[in-house]
C-alpha cells in the first residue's frame, strides 16, 4: 500500500516533509540529476499529496460546466482539460485538470484545496441534481512522469495509444497486471505523462516506472520547477487576491460557454479590457522574499508571489500592473534589480 512505496522511495534516498498533513518527498538526494532528467530523460514526481475527486451521475458534466471557467459539455469520455474554480466574484480557488470517462469526471486538484472544493461543490448540488460526489484521495495514487523522453519511456512500457494525442487525453490501461489511468500532460509545460491508479498498486507502479529509466524527483525540483515554468499556485498566485485573467490562465477559460459562477465578472473583465494586473516571471539579480513590493523608481507596479533559485539564478513570479509593461520592462524588487520575463506555463 502507501507505506510500502514510502518504504521503497525510502530506500532510494527520500527525505519526506515533516510538518505537512500528507507525507510528501521533498528530496531524493539527487536534485541535481533530477533536473537533468526533466531536460533529457524522464523525472518520476510523486503526486499522491495532491487531491482527487470523482464526480458522476448524469448530471456531472452540466454541473461542471456550471461551476468552473472551462466548457465541460463538449467533452468526450476519453478527454480532459484544465479549468478553475473561482468564487462569485470571479476570484480564484483552484487550478484543476480534469478527466472524462464514460460515467464520470476525475478532477485532479491541488495539495490542501480537496476540502474546500468539495464542501463548496455539494453546496450547489440541488435535490433535483444527479450528482454524486466521491473523495478518491485516501484510496488512490498520482505520478508524473516530466521529460522529453517521456514518450518513449511509455512506449517501452507497452503504452502507445496516446502517442501524438492531445493535452489532458487518457486511457485505462492493463500495465503488467495493473490498472492505470495514463493521462497526456506532466502538470508543467514540460512534455509528460501522468498516471492514476488505485494505492494498492501504488509500490508495484512505482518500481517499474523507475525499473523503465525514469528518475525519481522530489517536491523541491517540482517547486522550482513549476515557478521557473510559472504554473501558479494556492496560496502564492491563486488566492482570493486575483482571478484567472490576472493569473494568465488563459488556456482554461471559455467565453462562449454560456453562464457559470464568475462568469460575469470574467466577461466584463475581457470585454473591456478590465485586468489590471498580469503574473509575470521576474528574473532577479539576488534573493528576495516573496510578498516583496515591485517597483519602478518610486512606483509601485507590482507584488513578488514566489522565488526559486534556478541553474542561472533567482527567478520569481509576481503580479505586475498592465499599463506598467510586460516581458523586457527592468524593476526593481525590494532591494534587488529584475527583469519582466516570459514564462512557458502562461504561454499554453
Amino acid at each position: 500500500m502507501i507505506q510500502e512505496l514510502h518504504d521503497i522511495q525510502a530506500a532510494a534516498g527520500a527525505i519526506f516533509a515533516e510538518s505537512t498533513t500528507e507525507t510528501v518527498a521533498v528530496s531524493f538526494g539527487n536534485d541535481a540529476n533530477a533536473i537533468a532528467a526533466t531536460k533529457q530523460g524522464v523525472a518520476l514526481y510523486d503526486r499522491t499529496h495532491w487531491g482527487r475527486i470523482q464526480i458522476s451521475d448524469g448530471d456531472r458534466l452540466r454541473f461542471l460546466h456550471n461551476q468552473t471557467t472551462n466548457n465541460f459539455n463538449i467533452l468526450k469520455p476519453g478527454q480532459g482539460c484544465d479549468t478553475v474554480f473561482v468564487t462569485s466574484t470571479a476570484r480564484t480557488i483552484d487550478l484543476a485538470t480534469a478527466y472524462a470517462t464514460e460515467d464520470t469526471v476525475l478532477l485532479l486538484v491541488s495539495p490542501n484545496r480537496r476540502r474546500q472544493l468539495l464542501e463548496l461543490l455539494d453546496r450547489y448540488i440541488f435535490p433535483m441534481d444527479r450528482v454524486e460526489l466521491t473523495d478518491l484521495t485516501d484510496t488512490t495514487v498520482t505520478f508524473s512522469l516530466i521529460g522529453l523522453e517521456s514518450s518513449k519511456l511509455v512506449e517501452k512500457l507497452g503504452i502507445n495509444e496516446l502517442e501524438n494525442q492531445p493535452y489532458a487525453n487518457h486511457k485505462l490501461i492493463d500495465f503488467a497486471g495493473i490498472q492505470v489511468r495514463v493521462a497526456v500532460g506532466s502538470g508543467l509545460a514540460t512534455p509528460g505523462y501522468t498516471l492514476i491508479s488505485e494505492n494498492s498498486n501504488a509500490a508495484n507502479l512505482w518500481s517499474e516506472l523507475v525499473k523503465a529509466g525514469a528518475v525519481p524527483m522530489g517536491d523541491r525540483i517540482w517547486e522550482q520547477l513549476r515557478i521557473e515554468q510559472g504554473r501558479p499556485a494556492v496560496d502564492f498566485e491563486l488566492m482570493d487576491d486575483y482571478n484567472p485573467l490576472e493569473a494568465r490562465l488563459l488556456h482554461t477559460i471559455s467565453y462562449d460557454k454560456g453562464c457559470y459562477i464568475g462568469q460575469e465578472t470574467i466577461a466584463r473583465l475581457n470585454t473591456y479590457k478590465g485586468v489590471k494586473q498580469q503574473l509575470w516571471g521576474v528574473q532577479l539579480s539576488g534573493y528576495v522574499a516573496p510578498g516583496t513590493v515591485v517597483t519602478i523608481g518610486e512606483e509601485k507596479v507590482g507584488k513578488l508571489t514566489s522565488v526559486t533559485e534556478t541553474e542561472s539564478g533567482f527567478l520569481g513570479l509576481a503580479y505586475i500592473r498592465t499599463k506598467a509593461g510586460g516581458a523586457g520592462l527592468k524593476v526593481q524588487v525590494g532591494e534587488i534589480a529584475g527583469e519582466v520575463v516570459n514564462v512557458p506555463f502562461l504561454s499554453l
